[in-house]
């Protein structure tokens, strides 16, 4: 641990080379975050979310990571422990949003085909498509309801239908809902038997469905094993700590010791995400 009279100029020093770059690369700095901001805003919309202090929210953010890196530097005296802890505080919001985000887009999708099949029954019985998607608004479950809501009420305030489903299908990013949306459309301009076109879609989107499902329930247990396996490492070191204490501190007070936890945690979070993206392929 480095001496107090050595630790506040090195955090002034550090300070003032932060502040030059921020002041020498503003316009580089403005442009990334305009582009997390629309990211972020995107998926918030999806979660129905108001994004209206997102900007303010986001330079919080910027903030409170630059204190986590500053009090790691001073207390846990390692510039590659205080990179780590910021990079991890940066992107681990960032992913969480995008995990609500994709959970919120399947949840719709699964129950997509449901109501295609109220969406046709309506049709058979006589009634036009903008009534057919008011009864599908108050008959649909969450969350699914709410983005019929929304583009019904849009579509009686005189926005064109195509205009609130094609914004619909930007907002939802559904492959499934884009389909639906054409079919939709294509009746309402030419006519046509929407509800036999749209019982074809909800059967195709049920058996997509169902290939899906049975893919995930033979690859949950190697999901699990993927889980445990990026959390045995922390235990395994929690456990060496009680067996050989003075040892394992080695790894967090020597700069070698320090580089190989950093590189360790780094190579399990990389190994994590790859399980991840083997074990959910896109059908």
């Amino acid at each position: 641990m480095p001496s107090t009279g050595l630790i506040w100029p090195a955090c002034l020093f550090t300070g003032l080379a932060v502040a030059a770059l921020a002041l020498f690369c503003r316009d580089y700095f403005a442009r990334a975050l305009d582009a997390v901001e629309r990211d972020m805003a995107e998926k918030l919309r999806r979660l129905r979310v108001s994004t209206r202090k997102l900007r303010r929210y986001l330079i919080l953010w910027l903030v409170v990571i630059g204190g986590v890196f500053f009090g790691f530097f001073v207390v846990v005296d390692s510039i590659l422990f205080a990179v780590l802890a910021s990079v991890l505080l940066l992107f681990v919001p960032w992913y969480l949003l995008r995990r609500m985000a994709e959970r919120h887009r399947l949840k719709i999708e699964d129950q997509l085909a449901d109501a295609m099949v109220t969406l046709a029954n309506a049709v058979r019985a006589g009634l036009s498509l903008a009534q057919s998607m008011e009864i599908l608004a108050a008959q649909c479950p969450r969350p699914i309801n709410a983005e019929f809501y929304q583009i019904i009420a849009e579509y009686k305030l005189g926005k064109p239908l195509e205009r609130t489903l094609t914004e619909a299908k930007q907002r939802l990013k559904s492959e499934n809902f884009a389909l639906f949306a054409a079919a939709m459309l294509a009746s309402h301009e030419s006519g046509g038997r929407l509800n036999e076109t749209v019982e074809r879609i909800a059967e195709s989107v049920r058996e997509m469905q169902r290939l899906e499902r049975k893919i995930m329930s033979e690859t949950a247990q190697a999901r699990k094993s993927a889980i445990y396996m990026a959390l045995a490492p922390a235990f395994i070191l929690v456990a060496y700590f009680f067996i050989d204490p003075r040892n394992t501190s080695l790894l967090f007070t020597t700069p070698f010791g320090q580089v190989l936890l950093a590189a360790a945690l780094v190579l399990n979070v990389v190994a994590y995400f790859w399980a991840r993206l083997i074990l959910n392929p896109d059908i």
